[in-house]
Formats: structure tokens, C-alpha cells, sequence
């Protein structure tokens, strides 16, 4: 069980790691005045899924509420 969480734990690092680069990189040089366009191609995508994923998040807790309340 403790080589799960230690596993569960450098995924979410590099998972994070991964967000950074995807989604502050691109912030920073936009804040620098440099735009490129696959960073924006990049951050368009990045913020595209976040959205989705909020999406799916709501949806997700509107079905499982309405199953609980039809039991």
C-alpha cells in the first residue's frame, strides 16, 4: 500500500510539472510581450480542457445526485 501512494505521488509531481510548463510558460511570455503560436495553440488547448473537465465534473455530480434522490 505505501509503494501506491509513493507512485500515486510522483505521478501527481510530474502531472503538475506537466501543467506548469503547459499552461505558465506561455503566461510568462505573454506577460514578457513574446507570443508565439504554438504557445497559444498550447495555453487555447490547456484552458480548452480545463473547461471540459468542469464540465464533465458538473455533469458527473448532477447524475450522481439524481440517483441518490430517485433511491
Amino acid at each position: 500500500m505505501k509503494e501506491t501512494k509513493d507512485v500515486l505521488r510522483v505521478v501527481g509531481i510530474v502531472l503538475l510539472a506537466l501543467f506548469v510548463l503547459v499552461v505558465g510558460v506561455p503566461l510568462v511570455f505573454a506577460a514578457a510581450g513574446i507570443t508565439l503560436g504554438i504557445f497559444k495553440l498550447i495555453f487555447g488547448l490547456a484552458v480548452f480542457l480545463i473547461k471540459l473537465a468542469v464540465v464533465i465534473a458538473i455533469v458527473y455530480l448532477l447524475l450522481v445526485g439524481i440517483r441518490a434522490m430517485l433511491r
